[in-house]
């Protein structure tokens, strides 16, 4: 196996993963490649992933299963329902069961990641079909170009009242959504000066929200020159989105947060690493299903380096957690557990979205994640009752004693990736459970079945769990 200085050799570390003797395809990279890439697995997907092998695995979770079309025609239906309602508590609980119930786990992945890039509350647009259309937007262009979902996006009615692209009018330029497409959305700091958002400001006057859409007033536009990265011209808008897509920094802005969100966080990465990747976005004009691509089947993508380099946010947990134990629970009580947890969907914090990584771990939302997977799997919390059940999915796959039990969940959640003490432990519990003193109204079955949801929430109480 190469040594670390050699996986961060940018040559090696872009090639595709094949297995070997030395690298093999095992359940722990099947499960690694099911948490990035999907949240998690569950038991079939696992044994699935396993037969094919990676690329073939990759390629059918950027495919998507054959009853999205369906599934999709489904939740837009709701999401138009819910838009007359106004209802912000059943739109966030909408996603969530997009994200539970969808057929393309990858593709629902990719529009939470565009959701923290383009981050956008409803807090100030107050309007939720404004969020649902410009959510909707996120997953039409998710996994397609990002091109032409910087230009969608720049005119969504959601993004125009976060970031007062709508009051931008001729002789009062608004300088928000300039700053922000260049510092946030694009560019990156250091990669334009204030004198471009000034101008570029001006070329986006006169764009306004009309019935609901984006509407150019010609007569609120600044018509004059203006210079924009040197170019100078009677720029609109359009222009500078196009000027910022043919910004050298683009693609590598883009690509470093694409390595963040899939391979690491902990690795700085050097810009000789990230180039073949922002080589791979410049060539395809920015094709983000073939950058995803080249990430999740290369050798960096199962390296030491990214394997538990990232930490699971709120949602990925909790959406992992259902998945994996083929779970259907209710959605608004879901919605409401996960604010307690730190990440209310179509709510981040700021423009530049939830910050990740090490704060969404404190002590406060490390009980709440136990207490929410306590509820999910216990059978005893009346919002979710059984509709998360260990005990069904045991008897689904067999799974009768002890043993076969602690080790179906330690499978299943973490792929075996835990510590000989924390199974000693984990096994003690059931051993020492036997002797407990349970309710005199409880039967063997009762016993039994409690003994199994506990184990299984001990297990999801690893520390483990917590790492993507």
């Amino acid at each position: 196996m190469p040594t670390q200085r050699q996986d961060l050799d940018p040559q090696w570390a872009w090639q595709t993963y094949t297995p070997d003797e030395a690298r093999p395809w095992t359940l722990k990279w099947a499960g690694h490649l099911y948490r990035r890439a999907a949240f998690a697995a569950n038991w079939s997907q696992l044994q699935q992933a396993l037969k094919e092998g990676p690329v073939k695995t990759v390629d059918r979770l950027l495919q998507g299963s054959g009853e999205q079309q369906a599934f999709a025609a489904q939740m837009d239906a709701l999401a138009a329902s819910i838009a007359k309602t106004n209802n912000a508590t059943h739109m966030r609980a909408w996603w969530l069961a997009c994200l539970i119930r969808t057929p393309h786990p990858l593709l629902e992945k990719m529009t939470l990641f565009w959701h923290n890039h383009f981050a956008t509350s409803n807090a100030k647009v107050n309007n939720v079909a404004y969020m649902l259309q410009q959510n909707q937007t996120l997953r039409r262009f998710a996994l397609g170009s990002f091109a032409d979902m910087l230009h969608a996006i720049s005119k969504d009615p959601a993004m125009m009242v976060w970031l007062d692209t709508n009051l931008n009018k001729k002789g009062k330029p608004n300088e928000n959504y300039a700053r922000e497409l260049m510092e946030l959305f694009s560019l990156g700091i250091g990669n334009y000066t204030e004198q471009d958002i000034r101008e570029a400001a001006r070329a986006f006057t006169g764009w306004e929200i009309r019935n609901g859409q984006f509407h150019f007033n010609r007569a609120e536009h600044d018509d004059g020159d203006k210079t924009v990265f040197g170019r100078t011209g009677r720029w609109q808008g359009e222009d500078v989105v196009r000027f910022c897509l043919e910004h050298p920094a683009c693609p590598r802005f883009l690509a470093r947060k694409l390595f963040r969100y899939f391979v690491s966080e902990t690795l700085e990465p050097p810009a000789e690493l990230l180039e073949p990747l922002a080589q791979q976005l410049r060539k395809s004009n920015y094709a983000i299903g073939e950058t995803v691509r080249m990430i999740l089947t290369s050798n960096i993508f199962y390296s030491p380096q990214a394997y538990r380099g990232r930490i699971k946010s709120p949602v990925e947990f909790a959406v992992g957690l259902i998945r994996a134990l083929e779970g259907q629970p209710n959605a608004v009580a879901l919605a409401n557990a996960l604010d307690n947890i730190g990440q209310r969907l179509f709510y981040p914090p700021s423009v530049k979205g939830w910050d990740g990584g090490p704060a969404w771990l404190n002590p406060t939302t490390l009980l709440a994640r136990n207490n929410l997977a306590h509820a999910l799997t216990s059978g005893e919390d009346p919002q979710f009752g059984s509709r998360c059940d260990p005990v069904r999915l045991v008897g689904k796959y067999g799974r009768q004693n002890d043993e076969q039990i602690l080790d179906f969940f330690l499978d299943l959640f973490l792929q075996g990736d835990v510590g000989v003490e924390s199974r000693h432990r984990l096994a003690d519990y059931l051993r020492q459970s036997e002797h407990f003193r349970w309710p005199a109204y409880w039967s063997e079955q009762d016993r039994r079945e409690h003994r199994i949801r506990a184990l299984c929430y001990l297990v999801l109480s690893q520390p483990e769990y917590q790492l993507d």
